[in-house]
């Protein structure tokens, strides 16, 4: 479970979770189960609450005690009864499924508008009949009076389809070019429908007559819109007998009261996208509004935000169980989102252990990737010596590399790299040494790395302030932050062996011939004298070691007479 808290209002993300890889058999599923934490501490509301690629729409049934929901691949109806917070049938079609219709207070009669045109009728047992309509299908409202289907689609005319008859009745004609939605008002049954060219046509189904016009069009379109083409009318819907909404093409969310031929408000998404969904939620003020990147909520009155989602996947269409703070969402990946949010009204019965589990099970974020896989390129995989593994069930091919069972890397990387953790940690407790050493008194001592590249520099710098032949001395590179890995961080280690190192670095070569030349005159001067051991008392040893000091830096000074006259010559 992943809490939100948007506009510090508490979300509740029910899918989130460990997710587990498709292709493991239900049995490992089942062991995993057992075994891991993460998994078993995973709400799932609903069981198998998932399609097998993504899911297009979904409802539920008057009576509140199922939920339908469709969706592909393979095109598929799946019905879940709530009470049993699992998955009751699912049947399998021939085509995709555009929009479903509920004909029974509950699962047993439903009307189903597919992509080549037919309409599918099912009852409790199975498929019961189809027919074809002249054009594709858009969408569909049922009539429940006078068991009227209409069925708005490409083209100007409405279909009325009469159950009780079994035929099909003379369409309404509209002034548009194609219908996109249709809406029936649930209290005195005035037949909405939204035209391509920005208008809503209201039809009284009792005789058959458009009794009303609205240019929705015209007032969607302000000063600051940046809007292209004709808005169309996508979504339709009433609450009570006066109050209608309407989704625009265009992003923007119209609140009619009938009795008026202009908004009462007008809510912009921002976006730009189409209004797939608007819904006026029952136990509050609040509307929701859904297009294919978010969902808002705000209020009814004001137009103010309440709070918004955004799952990050491209949305489908929204189901509020009504009186309650859950909903459902379809989307573009095989699994449906189920959120709670409290503030909009406690949990329902079948599920009102949410109450008090949502407060108890809040997690971080769940990650995108398998937790119990690891993602590994050729090349890895070639340094762990598991290349003959490819094409076995322990590899899994994904985009430009592979999963592979993370006990499984775990033993090869040991295997491979048998003191890899050690020289890790050896390191990892130098640097803690290092970094509590700072606040001590500190001596200059010659870094490890690059030791004698910083012995170098450092008889570069002595010479050049000792000659004061320059005003502005040059940064070094030792006290510069910037090149402070170079001498601490062994992958920055000089092979002075190296041509490309000789032939590049031709400078640090003629300092490393001074040097050496520096060394040989020492040791020539050590060779003329022997060590002078000064112990006992008395003053005698003072006087001794005073001579000593005297000659020896007498001698010296010849020699560097000698070695200056061999040069000149």
């Amino acid at each position: 479970m992943q809490v939100l808290n948007p506009n510090n209002v508490k979300i509740y993300n029910l899918s989130a979770g460990k997710s587990l890889p498709e292709w493991l058999s239900d049995r490992k599923r089942r062991a995993l189960q057992k075994n891991d934490l993460d998994v078993r501490r995973r709400i799932e509301l609903i069981q198998d609450f998932e399609m097998p690629s993504f899911s297009t729409s979904i409802q539920a049934t008057p009576d509140e005690q199922y939920i339908m929901a469709t969706g592909m691949y393979k095109p598929m109806v799946r019905c879940y009864e709530l009470k049993q917070m699992s998955m009751k049938f699912e049947r399998c079609l021939d085509c995709e499924i555009i929009k479903f219709c509920m004909l029974s207070d509950d699962y047993s009669k439903m009307a189903l508008m597919q992509s080549d045109r037919y309409i599918e009728f099912h009852s409790q047992a199975s498929k019961y009949y189809r027919i074809r309509i002249p054009k594709a299908g858009r969408d569909m409202a049922y009539h429940t009076p006078s068991c009227d289907l209409y069925m708005s689609a490409v083209g100007p005319e409405v279909y009325r389809l009469n159950l009780e008859q079994g035929r099909f009745l003379k369409a309404i004609r509209t002034d548009s070019m194609e219908v996109k939605c249709c809406e029936l008002n649930p209290v005195h049954h005035l037949l909405g429908l939204g035209t391509a060219e920005g208008q809503v046509e209201c039809w009284d189904p009792r005789t058959k007559k458009r009794v009303g016009l609205l240019d929705s069009a015209i007032s969607s379109i302000s000063e600051v819109s940046d809007i292209e083409g004709m808005p169309a009318v996508t979504a339709l819907t009433f609450q009570g007998g006066l109050t209608m909404g309407v989704g625009m093409s265009t992003g923007q969310v119209l609140l009619y009261d009938l009795r008026s031929n202009k908004p009462f408000l007008v809510k912009d998404h921002n976006y730009g996208l189409p209004i797939k969904k608007v819904v006026f939620h029952d136990s509050s003020r609040l509307v929701l509004s859904q297009d294919s990147r978010i969902l808002k909520i705000w209020e009814k009155d004001s137009g103010k935000a309440f709070t918004s989602i955004e799952p990050g996947v491209n949305l489908n269409d929204l189901c509020v169980l009504p009186n309650s703070g859950l909903l459902f969402m379809t989307n573009e990946s095989p699994k449906i989102l189920s959120y709670y949010i409290p503030s909009l009204g406690p949990a329902p019965k079948w599920c009102s252990f949410l109450d008090s589990l949502t407060e108890e099970m809040e997690e971080n974020p769940a990650p995108t990737v398998y937790d119990d896989y690891k993602f590994v390129t050729r090349t890895e995989l070639d340094g762990l010596g598991l290349t003959h593994l490819i094409g076995s069930k322990m590899l899994r091919g994904y985009m430009h590399g592979y999963f592979l069972d993370v006990r499984l890397y775990h033993k090869a990387k040991s295997l491979t790299e048998p003191f890899a953790y050690d020289e890790h940690r050896k390191k990892k407790i130098q640097e803690k040494i290092d970094e509590t050493r700072q606040s001590r008194v500190q001596v200059n001592n010659l870094p490890k790395v690059n030791r004698a590249l910083a012995e170098k520099l450092l008889e570069q710098e002595e010479e050049t302030t000792a000659k004061k032949k320059v005003i502005a001395q040059p940064a070094n590179l030792l006290k510069d932050s910037r090149f402070a890995d170079m001498f601490k961080d062994s992958a920055f280690q000089v092979d002075t062996e190296a041509d490309e190192y000789k032939l590049l670095n031709p400078l640090v070569t003629k300092l490393e011939k001074n040097r050496k030349k520096k060394d040989l005159q020492q040791e020539a001067i050590d060779a003329q004298f022997e060590e002078v051991e000064v112990g006992g008392g008395g003053g005698g040893d003072i006087e001794v070691l005073f001579v000593w000091f005297y000659y020896r830096r007498k001698a010296a000074a010849v020699m560097m007479m000698r070695v200056q006259r061999v040069q000149m010559i």
